[in-house]
């Protein structure tokens, strides 16, 4: 097997002197979805910070993209970031310009040079995420569905090898929801990794991959419990 893209090794999180999660145990290799599930203060987001350098590990081995998180220098996670894709819950797009200038922004702000370029690479990102059309528009112009779509396009410009995403569903109804965890699948077939939690069990039957919970400070690989209920729903399903 490939060498992990993350791999965490008796992880201890703390925020603000209190033990967070402990003894967190996982790897993300190349190619593979993960789902981060959990009561809201559970730790989900505390651990994907993690990966991100928002927060720092308090004890164990922790490896992002072979940066060693427990001893990273505050210089080097802008470098581990731009390998990153991070989609927040709240959007953080800049509502003073536009769709197109907001992918600018970040594509010049990484090291973007070529006017050409630029355009093509946006261009591209934009049709991936079918939001072609909407590069002229500001963000209180677009729907929530649609900003969200935005904001996973402005995480893929520089071709991250992981996409960590925040309860990309959170503030969507339940069929945009749906489209954008089948948009993020999509990624992640072309070769991405994804982490992503979310408090949404549903969109876990309907489309599958590895699944942690987040509970009472540990962390745990449930993803049986949700293969074998997919199973039994569908033999039920397929019952004349």
């Amino acid at each position: 097997m490939e060498e992990a893209l993350i791999k965490y090794k008796n992880v201890e999180i703390r925020q603000q002197e209190l033990s967070v999660l402990e003894n967190v145990n996982l790897e993300l290799h190349k190619g593979e979805f993960l789902y981060l599930i959990g009561k809201v203060g559970s730790g989900k987001t505390s651990l994907l910070k993690t990966m991100y350098g928002e927060l720092d590990v308090a004890d164990g081995e922790a490896e992002v993209l072979g940066y060693d998180m427990c001893s990273i220098k505050r210089k080097y996670i802008p470098q581990l970031r731009r390998k990153l894709g991070i989609i927040f819950q709240d959007f953080q797009l800049l509502i003073d310009r536009t769709v197109y200038n907001n992918l600018e922004f970040v594509l010049r702000a990484t090291g973007w040079k070529n006017k050409q370029e630029i355009k093509e690479r946006i261009d591209e990102v934009l049709q991936l995420v079918g939001m072609s059309n909407k590069g002229y528009k500001f963000p209180n112009e677009l729907s929530g569905g649609e900003q969200q779509r935005i904001v996973i396009a402005r995480a893929v410009l520089n071709s991250p090898e992981i996409i960590l995403a925040d309860e990309p569903t959170g503030n969507l109804d339940v069929e945009t929801g749906k489209a954008i965890v089948e948009l993020l699948h999509n990624i992640c077939s072309s070769g991405a990794s994804v982490v992503m939690t979310t408090h949404n069990l549903q969109l876990l039957r309907e489309y599958s991959g590895r699944v942690y919970r987040c509970f009472d400070h540990h962390i745990m690989d449930v993803t049986d419990e949700y293969v074998s209920r997919k199973k039994t729903i569908e033999i039920e399903l397929n019952i004349d």
